[in-house]
């Protein structure tokens, strides 16, 4: 097991990391790691470029994310400036055939998924039931309900194992949803039935309003081996070890050794959602400090001291995420409403009566608001 459990490891939101492990350090350097070391040492200068990018795009589709919902054109958004290396690096140790369950705040997993501009607003802007199609890239729509995603990943690991397939199911959740019983009751299931599924918590060290202390008075990675689950406990900001934890976690599960838990600990820089706001619960000093182990230019920091990215890379990378972020800009404006009604389209896959007589009366309301702005 490669987790120990000590009081001391318990961050409660303060710059201290604690016991994590980690190959890249906060200003880039490198540093061992025995156990990680192994599943990211055949690297390439492209896959480790790609990493990068898409961790700027990330950010920036982010950024884009926030400034529709303050402008009006989104209902809702939930940041997720900060935790880009757990979310892409994670997403980029994945195979094709994988199938990720994530929560409303995993857009860098989604965009390692292949997730189109449109994909990212149509729901929050509520002109669709769903975000995007999950059969083109195998994620399945993001939970709200805290949680309840990581039942449906070890539903559908199940099934995979029952098919003969080497696919894994990842769930993807924060450490406020640690506390909810959807979770624990998955991980019953995963271990009983050693079904081939990673569970990823990124530990962003508040739940809404709540921090870490009060979901867990010892690390969150030290609950798993009581459900006889291997956990690591990982650099959240780190991306090589966020991409090392999955692949291990990946192999072990493709080999038939069932379920593993990952414990990222990283850090939330912007507010739960734009709807909430942190200035009334969290220190400033504590969000500048952990401003300072920025995973983005952690990454930038190694490269560069490696010579795989230079001014001109940088450049490009900036470019494409601008490219992205007026996509997902376009999308999002340019997006049509559809008639009300059409709402109960695609609830049955056959004609019902009921919903028939809920549509007309549906329609019948509509009805009463007609010529309203002429009196």
């Amino acid at each position: 097991m490669t987790y120990t459990q000590t009081q001391d490891s318990l961050t409660g939101g303060v710059p201290d990391q604690g016991e994590v492990l980690r190959v890249l350090e906060p200003d880039g350097s490198r540093v061992p790691d025995a156990t990680l070391d192994p599943w990211v040492s055949d690297l390439s200068p492209h896959e480790l470029r790609a990493l990068h990018r898409d961790m700027v795009l990330t950010r920036r589709l982010d950024a884009e994310g926030v400034a529709l919902q303050r402008q009006g054109q989104l209902a809702l958004w939930a940041p997720c400036r900060g935790q880009e290396a757990v979310q892409v690096g994670t997403a980029h140790a994945l195979a094709p055939g994988d199938f990720v369950f994530p929560s409303y705040r995993e857009h860098g997993v989604l965009l390692g998924r292949g997730a189109q501009p449109a994909d990212y607003v149509l729901a929050w802007r509520g002109e669709e039931h769903s975000a995007y199609d999950h059969t083109t890239i195998n994620a399945a729509p993001p939970q709200i309900i805290i949680g309840a995603q990581s039942l449906h990943a070890t539903g559908w690991a199940m099934g995979a194992q029952r098919d003969g397939s080497t696919d894994v199911a990842v769930a993807y959740y924060g450490d406020g949803a640690t506390s909810q019983g959807d979770v624990n009751e998955a991980m019953v299931f995963a271990s009983s039935f050693r079904a081939p599924v990673v569970f990823v918590c990124s530990n962003n060290q508040w739940a809404i309003s709540e921090p870490v202390t009060v979901q867990a008075k010892y690390p969150i990675a030290g609950r798993a081996p009581g459900f006889g689950i291997p956990s690591l406990r990982i650099d959240g900001n780190d991306a090589l070890a966020c991409v090392a934890a999955m692949r291990w976690a990946l192999d072990r599960a493709r080999r038939g050794e069932g379920p593993s838990f990952i414990e990222a600990v990283t850090y939330r820089m912007g507010p739960h959602t734009t709807s909430d706001d942190p200035t009334r619960y969290r220190d400033s000093g504590e969000v500048e400090a952990w401003a300072q182990r920025d995973p983005i230019e952690r990454l930038e920091a190694y490269l560069r001291a490696e010579g795989i990215l230079d001014d001109g890379g940088l450049e490009e990378v900036a470019r494409a995420a601008d490219a992205l972020a007026a996509e997902v800009r376009a999308a999002c404006i340019g997006a049509t409403t559809r008639a009300p009604e059409t709402m109960f389209d695609h609830v049955y896959a056959e004609p019902h009566g009921g919903l028939e007589r809920q549509r007309a009366e549906y329609a019948e309301y509509l009805a009463g608001f007609e010529g309203e702005g002429s009196r």
